[in-house]
C-alpha cells in the first residue's frame, strides 16, 4: 500500500482518532450503519506521507484506494512525449484510487503525489472486496454515492463550457476555492500555490493566455493575488 510513505510523529495521535463517525463523514461512505462503518475502520490501513511523496505512480498496478484524512494530493498524468499535466487536486474528505472499482483497469492512469503532509486510510482490493461480501450494503451505498458525485462533477464540467477564457478561468478558481479554500475577512482564499501552467491545464488553454486572463481578472477586481495565495473577494 503506497510508495515509501514516512511516518510523521506529530500525527501519531490521529491514528487512534479514526472512528466510525470520522469515516462516515466521507461522501463515499455516507448512509452506512454504525456496524458497517466500524467494519471499515477495523480494516483500514493508516499511512503518513510527507510533501512530495507518492501514494502511487502512473503505471503501478491498481491494488489499493486511499481516503484522505488530512492533507492534499494532486493527480498528474505524463504522456508518451514526456509532457505532464495536472488533472485534479484532492483534499481531506476525498479519496484517490477509484480505479479499484473497475475490473478492467490493471494500471493507475495517473500519479498521486502529496503536496503537503498527508494522512490516508487505505484499503487493498482484496480487503475491500471481502468487506462487500461481508456487508453487501456497503457496495450498494458506494454505487449510490458515486452516482451523486458524478452528477456534481457534471456541473463542474458545465462551467468549462464558457466561451471566454476569463469566464472559464474564474469558474475553475471558484470551484477550487469552494472545494479546497477557506473563508477569511478578505473572501475565499486558495491557500496553496497554483502556477499559471497548472491553471492552463485545468482550463485547457496556453499558459501565456492564462497569464493575460489572470491579469484581466485582477484588473476587474474579481481576484487578488497575495504571494502564493489567490483570493476571490
Amino acid at each position: 500500500m503506497g510508495s515509501g510513505c514516512q511516518c510523521e510523529m506529530e500525527y501519531a495521535n490521529e491514528v487512534e482518532g479514526l472512528c466510525a463517525e470520522c469515516i462516515g463523514h466521507y461522501w463515499l461512505f455516507q448512509g452506512l450503519s454504525r456496524t458497517e462503518l466500524g467494519a471499515l475502520v477495523d480494516r483500514a490501513v493508516r499511512e503518513f506521507c510527507s510533501d512530495g511523496e507518492y501514494l502511487f505512480h502512473q503505471g503501478d498496478p491498481v491494488d489499493s484506494m486511499f481516503l484522505i484524512k488530512a492533507g492534499r494530493v494532486r493527480l498528474d498524468k505524463v504522456f508518451q512525449d514526456g509532457s505532464e499535466i495536472l488533472l485534479d487536486i484532492r483534499k481531506a474528505g476525498d479519496f484517490v484510487g477509484e480505479q479499484l472499482f473497475s475490473e478492467d483497469r490493471a494500471e493507475f492512469p495517473v500519479s498521486a503525489v502529496c503536496t503537503e503532509k498527508t494522512l490516508t486510510c487505505g484499503f487493498s482490493r482484496e480487503v475491500f472486496e471481502q468487506l462487500i461480501r461481508d456487508y453487501p450494503n456497503i457496495g450498494l451505498q458506494v454505487i449510490k454515492n458515486m452516482s451523486r458525485r458524478i452528477d456534481s462533477m457534471s456541473s463542474r464540467v458545465e462551467s468549462m463550457s464558457a466561451i471566454k477564457l476569463e469566464d472559464r478561468l474564474y469558474n475553475i478558481l471558484f470551484h477550487l476555492a469552494r472545494e479546497h479554500g477557506h473563508q477569511d475577512s478578505q473572501g475565499q482564499v486558495i491557500g496553496f500555490p497554483l502556477t499559471h501552467e497548472d491553471l492552463s491545464f485545468l482550463v485547457g488553454a496556453h499558459r501565456v493566455s492564462v497569464t493575460r486572463a489572470m491579469k484581466s481578472l485582477r484588473d476587474a477586481g474579481l481576484i487578488e493575488q497575495q504571494k502564493q495565495q489567490i483570493v476571490l473577494p
